[in-house]
């Protein structure tokens, strides 16, 4: 199975975009899977319902910073290849995620205004009309080949 094929199967479980590209990854995480689920948690339905950056490039970019961020404020070149392997990762996200977005609200085809917090039911409607599961997929295997897997 592959990592994106995992995060879809996630998503389709009932977790959230973030939570379900970062567990793909889980078993590379410096961290229990509980605590990573819980750490990303509210960056689902981009940024807690308000449609803005899409959870599974959220967690993309979690996960990349997991395995190498940096934690010396000074350091500069840290930074910069921080930055420069994430700006890759979600210009790559938007390229093969279908919608040629990073934002939720452009992949849902949603206007660009906060949702009510409450979750909506994961009914076979709910994920027939989203393309989460594919989304989460298209982010969890564009990190996995930036990983150097296939």
């Amino acid at each position: 199975m592959t990592r994106g094929e995992k995060a879809e199967a996630l998503f389709l479980e009932g977790y959230n975009c973030p939570q379900s590209v970062v567990l793909a990854f889980a078993d590379k995480l410096p961290m229990d899977a509980e605590t990573a689920a819980r750490l990303v948690s509210a960056f689902g339905g981009g940024m807690s319902r308000m449609r803005e950056v899409c959870g599974a490039a959220s967690g993309m970019l979690f996960v990349l910073g997991a395995l190498e961020g940096y934690s010396d404020p000074a350091d500069t070149d840290g930074k910069t290849a921080l930055y420069t392997h994430g700006q890759a990762l979600i210009k790559t996200f938007a390229e093969t995620n279908g919608k040629g977005s990073f934002i939720c609200a452009d992949i849902l085809g949603k206007p660009r205004v906060p949702e009510p917090p409450v979750p909506e039911a994961r009914t076979e409607g709910y994920y027939k009309a989203r393309p989460c599961g594919k989304i989460v997929r298209a982010a969890a295997d564009a990190l996995g080949r930036y990983l150097g897997e296939t």
